[in-house]
């Protein structure tokens, strides 16, 4: 309800409907479209990397063969690694809400480059099909990571899917490009660098690793794709390679990958814990320097991924420390955003629950990840369920959390409509819940000595694998609900108005769903952004169109 009482009402006029066909989405530059046009490719892929999941859960419940052969295991793990890593959580919040979002949040009317940002998403679509082409011809069975010397002798269709992942990296790299260029250059008057949203200082983080961190993944894959092709020696030792040199260059890219997914996740949760908690950030600058300081250190510490492949004493420890070192990062985060809901006029929304549950799933990964750091206990750790646990509580859990928190939280900004918010609440109860329930057994079976990847494994293991799959049954439930109540929302929801949150974020000052132009008139904001300590300066957004 607006403030008046009266409904709230649709506007008329807005970026769905102000030009129509297949044609003008095709070709538009139009921000708001393309981040929605991510949105749905990313769901789709998503929904495939799923299918895996739970293909793989069903085949690990009985010790033996249950529903596929040995080889189509291997095929599945790694085609669900594939997809959820490099079609999905990479692309995810920046690709989708960073593009919906950030030219709102700094008072732009569009990004940088608007033709770049298109051309961005053509070489998603044309990177992933060729990745599900090769999906098509059978597939690669050489897990995600795609190590060496084993990707390059393997018969499975590996090339297709290193074509597909090199693709998709020039469109990440034309994004960040894009996000830097806008943050420095499109901010509206008034909008200085202490006055940016902290969705805003996440995006720009991510974007700096996307820039720097992306070549070297796209340079690896060439090289084995040359390997394949005309039986180069690089990391193959009969050939008189070297397959460390592979794994260095390829964790010196995905270890920092990893703050790709979770740094815009940390971003939204800064926004949404100010929002329904109606305070200000208990330190906005901590929250700030936290985020530069993950992006920073994370190029720093790819070696803790090899401590069991010969590293040095010294070398083993200087990672072990860096790597923890990012833990202190981490630590203030959660502490500020603690801090923030203390004595706070705390609001249980759907948003909100996810934001508990990503606070508690990156707590819970992220003191795993401490443990891992250490060496002495990663020599019994590594290639087992332990380690698949660890990063999926980060990589796929927190960042999971975070990407349900932001479409939850913008869907009244992005189509205008209410979904229902009870509904809402105990779907993301469930979703927590059928997460723990799914991961925290490896956690167990790693501490057993229970390898990963493997599809047999002895009877001792299968109580905790049976309980594994039943709280992936959970999740897959969960988000079946999910899809069915946004879907129906988009044309039976209650109309939202322009801030159903009456959050102090820049991006609510223009309508819901916002005009094409973003705002009628050039906006100006009067308040910092989360600032809820006076809530009678009001943002001046211009007249009605």
């Amino acid at each position: 309800m607006s403030q008046s009482g009266a409904e709230p009402v649709m506007p008329e006029r807005h970026y769905l409907n102000a030009e129509r066909g297949l044609w003008s989405w095709l070709t538009t530059h139009d921000h708001k479209r393309i981040g929605l046009m991510f949105l749905g490719l990313l769901l789709l892929m998503f929904l495939l990397g799923g299918v895996y999941a739970l293909a793989l859960r069903i085949e690990l419940l009985t010790p033996g063969e249950t529903i596929m052969s040995r080889l189509a295991y291997n095929r599945s793990f790694t085609l669900h690694g594939v997809v959820m890593v490099w079609l999905f959580l990479i692309p995810s919040i920046p690709s989708a809400f960073g593009n919906f979002l950030l030219p709102l949040m700094i008072g732009a009317k569009d990004v940088a480059f608007p033709r770049l940002n298109l051309a961005s998403l053509y070489l998603y679509v044309l990177g992933a099909a060729i990745t599900l082409w090769g999906i098509l011809q059978g597939g690669a069975d050489t897990g995600w990571t795609f190590y060496t010397p084993y990707s390059t002798a393997t018969g499975t269709a590996v090339l297709p899917v290193l074509l597909g992942v090199f693709v998709v990296g020039f469109s990440t790299i034309l994004t960040g490009v894009n996000f830097i260029t806008t943050v420095h250059t499109m901010r509206a008057p008034g909008v200085t660098w202490t006055k940016i949203p902290l969705f805003v200082w996440a995006i720009y983080g991510t974007s700096i690793i996307q820039v720097l961190a992306t070549p070297v993944l796209g340079m690896v894959l060439v090289l084995v794709m040359l390997e394949r092709l005309g039986g180069l020696g690089f990391f193959d030792p009969a050939r008189g390679g070297d397959p460390l040199l592979y794994q260095h260059l390829f964790w010196f890219y995905s270890h920092p990958a990893v703050y790709i997914m979770i740094l815009p996740g940390m971003g939204v949760i800064s926004e949404a814990v100010c929002a329904f908690t109606r305070k200000n950030p208990f330190s906005y600058r901590v929250l700030v320097v936290s985020t530069v300081g993950i992006a920073f250190v994370g190029f720093l510490t790819w070696g803790h991924h090899m401590f069991v492949s010969g590293a040095s004493t010294l070398g083993a420890g200087a990672f072990s420390v860096l790597s923890m070192l990012v833990a202190i990062f981490t630590a203030l985060k959660i502490f500020t955003w603690l801090g923030t809901m203390y004595r706070g006029s705390i609001w249980i929304t759907t948003p909100f629950v996810y934001v508990l549950g990503f606070i508690f799933l990156l707590f819970f990964g992220g003191m795993s990840g401490v443990a891992v750091a250490v060496t002495s206990a990663d020599i019994h750790w590594h290639d087992t369920y332990f380690v698949v646990a660890h990063f999926h509580f980060i990589m796929v859990g927190a960042s999971l959390m975070a990407f349900l928190g932001a479409l939850h939280y913008w869907f009244p900004k992005m189509f205008g409509r209410r979904y229902p918010e009870a509904l809402g609440i105990g779907t993301a109860v469930l979703i927590i819940f059928g997460f723990i329930a799914t991961f925290l057994p490896q956690f167990l079976l790693g501490n057993m000595g229970m390898p990963r990847r493997y599809a047999d494994y002895p009877e001792r293991f299968q109580p905790l694998h049976v309980a594994s799959t039943a709280g992936a049954s959970l999740l897959g439930f969960g988000f079946l609900i999910i899809a069915i109540y946004l879907i129906w929302s988009l044309r039976h929801g209650r109309v939202a108005g322009r801030n159903p949150w009456e959050s102090r974020g820049y991006e609510w000052t223009s309508e819901s769903p916002p005009p094409k132009s973003n705002f009628h008139e050039p906006p100006s904001f009067p308040y910092p952004p989360h600032d809820y300590a006076r809530p009678d300066v009001a943002p001046e957004v211009g007249r009605a169109a």
